[in-house]
């Protein structure tokens, strides 16, 4: 079973409903929906299309939506793409885009305030950082910025600008998110990413608007900074290398990658390694060395999940990718130092029994070898610790909720399934232990960790984990019910 989850983007290569059922068989466990992109009528279909993908492959897929987040974006170019030829000259017209299309010669910019943060010498990058400007003239009332082209090549509509410094003039959290946001919702999206995150009022602002889990993306300085704080009020987080190896000389790229892995990993937060990862099956049916070690030391790194981008939206390849992703993932976690992770990974939270129950049964698990942790959970909190602890068996999670089914494909390690709702704790014992042999996950007589709350039925009430061999289906269900309490 391979624990290390997949993130996916859909777009344009791999939209068709064969090609999602095919990513879905080929091991997507998370479908992205890049909210830079398309209207939210198209969005809505994509959704639609990954969820009867899901059911067809029969296996659960979340829908994560991507926010644009306060960046900086060009606007449309000419028939979509145009090359900026190196030492080339050209203006960068700055204010409301409306319906102006750029080319060789002039780009515009959606926010005002770009003739005022920039100065003269400095750069400005586009299509992620391959092609970088450098200013030569400002003319900051007229909203207009002269640069020469030093490092040329394609840029695309609606495409990233980075700058240096902070831009702070920027929103935190722009209205345009807000109505994405409100479109999610109709849509049914299970998790909300969160761009260009800087602070931790970024995400609590965000939070108001929605009940979804927030995965905070780290791409800027002022985020690796503030990471601790920014962690605790998200619910999972991103380490999206792209912005951030613009943002940041790029030779720090791979410390800070781990740094913010093992902090997620402290605060028992799902983490998502993201951007490149197998850049070059976008036009290659297979990886270079680097690619495929690059992604196998983000997993010992200790991330729960690895995300594809354009090899799957817009390369030739994306099931390929995906296929490739699971190899990548299946062979490196048999070398997974599984005893450190279970001994050291989770910072330990006093006042709270849900980590230690979570530690202890990991630790039973190895133990007693065990063959599998069951964890029945209403929200996806009790599969998270365990999962965040790596135990080195199966984390079989039930929820009566389907949309936290849906989110612990995001959790290393975890398989989840729906399972009735159950209100007395040993009632609730019985049907986890029931449904996992219903399920065909276990075999009667498989000794498992079952953890439970008391009292059952309430979010966060995890307090014990039980041991036991798994009854036949006939001889669980002899057993007289227990009185609800």
């Amino acid at each position: 079973m391979r624990r290390t989850k997949i993130v996916a983007t859909i777009g344009p290569a791999c939209r068709a409903p064969e090609v999602l059922v095919r990513l879905v068989e080929a091991g997507m466990d998370v479908a992205r929906l890049n909210f830079s992109h398309g209207s939210h009528d198209e969005h809505a279909e994509t959704a639609e299309l990954v969820r009867e993908a899901s059911d067809r492959a029969g296996r659960p897929v979340a829908i994560l939506q991507d926010l644009p987040g306060p960046k900086l974006r060009i606007g449309a170019v000419r028939d979509g793409t145009v090359v900026l030829p190196s030492r080339s000259e050209l203006t960068v017209v700055c204010g409301p885009v409306d319906d102006r299309v750029g080319d060789e010669t002039t780009l515009y910019m959606d926010w005002a305030g770009l003739a005022r943060a920039i100065e003269v010498g400095e750069a400005m990058y586009l299509a992620d950082g391959r092609v970088r400007l450098r200013a030569t003239a400002v003319r900051a009332e007229a909203g207009e910025i002269d640069a020469v082209v030093e490092v040329g090549g394609a840029v695309a509509s609606r495409q990233g600008l980075n700058i240096p410094g902070p831009a702070d003039e920027l929103p935190a959290v722009p209205e345009e998110d807000l109505a994405h946001l409100r479109a999610g919702a109709v849509i049914g999206v299970d998790l909300v990413a969160l761009s260009f995150v800087r602070r931790p009022e970024d995400v609590t602002f965000v939070r108001e608007h929605t009940r979804v889990p927030l995965i905070a993306k780290i791409e800027k300085p002022q985020a690796v900074a503030r990471a601790e704080d920014i962690l605790r009020v998200s619910d999972c987080v991103m380490v999206a290398r792209g912005d951030l190896g613009i943002e940041l000389p790029i030779e720090e790229v791979p410390m800070v990658q781990k740094r913010l892995l093992a902090l997620a990993g402290s605060l028992a937060r799902p983490s998502i390694t993201a951007t490149q990862m197998l850049d070059s099956m976008i036009t290659s049916p297979r990886p270079t060395r680097a690619e495929v070690a690059d992604v196998a030391n983000a997993i010992l790194d200790g991330t729960d999940a690895i995300m594809l981008s354009q090899e799957t939206a817009v390369g030739a390849y994306p099931v390929l990718a995906v296929e490739m992703m699971a190899s990548i993932a299946l062979h490196t976690e048999r070398h997974a130092p599984y005893k450190l992770w279970n001994d050291t990974r989770v910072a330990r939270e006093t006042g709270d029994p849900s980590y230690t129950v979570a530690h202890s049964a990991c630790q039973a698990a190895s133990d007693l070898e065990l063959d599998a942790l069951i964890v029945p959970t209403l929200s996806g909190r009790s599969a998270r610790l365990v999962s965040a602890h790596r135990p080195h068996v199966p984390i079989y999670a039930l929820s009566p909720g389907r949309e936290t089914v849906r989110r612990c494909g995001l959790m290393w390690g975890v398989r989840a399934a729906s399972m009735a709702r159950f209100e007395v704790t040993e009632e609730l014992i019985a049907g986890a232990a029931a449904r996992v042999v219903e399920l065909g996950w276990c075999q009667p007589g498989q000794r498992v960790g079952i953890t439970a709350g008391l009292p059952s039925g309430r979010p966060g009430s995890t307090s014990l984990v039980q041991i036991q061999e798994l009854p036949h289906p006939s001889e669980a269900w002899a057993k007289p019910h227990h009185h609800r309490r």
